[in-house]
C-alpha cells in the first residue's frame, strides 16, 4: 500500500519491546496466560525507553488499541496493577524534577517569555532558521503520536469540571474536533500535512522510531487524562499547548513554506495560529480561572501540570536538536533502515 494511504481506522501493531518492562508488557498483551512482574520497575529508569515504551502500550488500549488484542485487556486488572506502577515512577520523577513554587498566573506569564540568543532557541526556531525537509518530516513523523489523537486527552477532563471551566473546555475542544466537520479535525489536518511530506498517515506507525523523550510527553498527557485526582495537572498540559503553540506554528508555517512543502502542510500550522491565539485567553480566563475559582485547592496541580509539560519539552528538543546539530537523525536505530529511507525518499 502506499505512503499515506494505510487507513488510518486500523488499530496499530503492536512495537517492538526495547527492555524486560516492555518485553512483559507485551508478552502480556499477546498472550492473556502470561502475567507481567513489578520486579523490574523500580530499576527502571523513568524517563527511559524501556518505562515509557511499556506506559505508552498500555496507555493505548485506552485509544485505538492494538491488532490481535482483545478490546476486553484495556481494563485487565493485572494490567492496570503494572501501569499504576510505572506511573508512580513516572510521576515521582517530574514531582521531583520541576520547580513548583510558583501561582498559576506566574507558571502562564513564564510560558509567554521568548527565548533570547542562538542557545535559547528552540526546535521550531532551529526548523525555521536552519532546517531541511528531511527534519520536518522527521520532526512531522514523531509528533504524530500525539497530533494523530491530537484534544483527545484533554477531552477526558470535560466531566470533572463545572461551569464556567467546562463550558470553556467544550468551546476549545469542539474547534479541536473540526467544529463539527470531520475533515476539519486538527488530527485529520496533520495527517493530511503527512501526507503531503509523503510520510505514513496511519495512526502509530511511528512509534518504534520515537524515542523516550517523545514517548514520555505523550504519555504525560494521557496519565494526567485518566486520573480524576489529576485534573488539575491536565488543565495546566492543556493551557501550556495552547499558550504555546500560536508563535510555534507560526515558526513552522514559516519552515514549511521555505522549504517548498505543499498547502495541506502548511495549512495544519497556519490553523494553530490563528485558533490557539483565541485559544489561549479562553483557556486563561475561563477554563483556568473557572476551575480555580471552584476549585483553589488544586492550583498547585496546575502549575504542576504547566511545568511538568515544560519539563519533558525541554528534554525533547535537547535530544532533537542535538541530532540535528550533529547532522544525524533523531529516530531510534529500532527499524531504521525503511523509515529513514522513508524519510529522505517519499514524496
Amino acid at each position: 500500500m502506499p505512503i499515506g494511504r494505510e487507513p488510518r481506522e486500523r488499530s496499530p501493531r503492536l512495537p517492538t519491546a526495547r527492555g524486560p518492562l516492555s518485553h512483559a508488557v507485551l508478552g502480556a498483551l499477546r498472550d492473556p496466560c502470561h502475567q507481567p512482574s513489578l520486579g523490574a520497575v523500580e530499576d527502571a529508569a523513568p524517563y527511559g525507553d524501556d518505562l515509557q515504551l511499556a506506559l505508552y502500550v498500555l496507555y493505548e488500549l485506552h485509544y485505538q488499541g492494538f491488532e490481535d488484542v482483545d478490546d476486553d485487556r484495556e481494563w485487565d486488572p493485572a494490567l492496570l496493577r503494572v501501569r499504576r506502577a510505572l506511573e508512580q515512577r513516572f510521576l515521582a520523577a517530574l514531582r521531583a524534577d520541576v520547580d513548583g513554587g510558583a501561582t498559576a498566573r506566574q507558571a502562564l506569564d513564564d510560558l509567554q517569555t521568548e527565548p533570547v540568543g542562538p542557545e535559547a532557541a528552540g526546535v521550531s526556531h532551529f526548523l525555521r532558521d536552519e532546517g531541511e525537509l528531511r527534519h520536518l518530516k522527521e520532526y512531522a513523523a514523531l509528533r504524530s503520536l500525539y497530533h494523530l489523537k491530537e484534544a483527545d486527552p484533554h477531552a477526558w477532563v470535560i466531566p470533572r469540571l463545572h461551569g464556567r471551566a467546562k463550558a470553556a473546555m467544550v468551546a476549545v475542544e469542539f474547534d479541536e474536533f473540526g467544529a463539527g466537520r470531520a475533515d476539519e479535525i486538527h488530527a485529520r489536518l496533520f495527517a493530511d500535512l503527512m501526507e503531503d511530506l509523503g510520510l505514513e498517515t496511519a495512526y502509530g506507525h511511528y512509534v518504534d522510531v520515537a524515542p523516550a523523550e517523545l514517548l514520555a510527553t505523550v504519555n504525560l498527557a494521557s496519565l494526567l487524562g485518566l486520573h480524576r485526582a489529576l485534573r488539575g495537572a491536565l488543565v495546566g498540559h492543556f493551557a501550556t499547548v495552547e499558550v504555546t503553540s500560536s508563535p510555534g506554528s507560526r515558526r513552522l508555517a514559516k519552515a514549511l513554506r521555505r522549504v517548498g512543502a505543499g498547502a495541506a502542510a502548511v495549512r495544519f500550522y497556519d490553523e494553530h495560529v490563528e485558533a490557539d491565539a483565541v485559544h489561549e485567553q479562553v483557556v486563561r480566563h475561563d477554563v483556568i480561572g473557572g476551575l480555580l475559582e471552584n476549585e483553589p485547592n488544586l492550583e498547585d496541580d496546575v502549575v504542576f501540570g504547566i511545568q511538568a509539560t515544560n519539563l519533558l519539552e525541554d528534554r525533547l528538543a535537547a535530544r532533537l536538536l542535538d541530532a540535528w546539530r550533529r547532522g544525524g537523525s533523531a529516530l531510534l536505530d529500532v527499524h531504521a533502515h525503511g523509515t529513514r529511507r522513508e524519510m529522505q525518499t517519499a514524496r
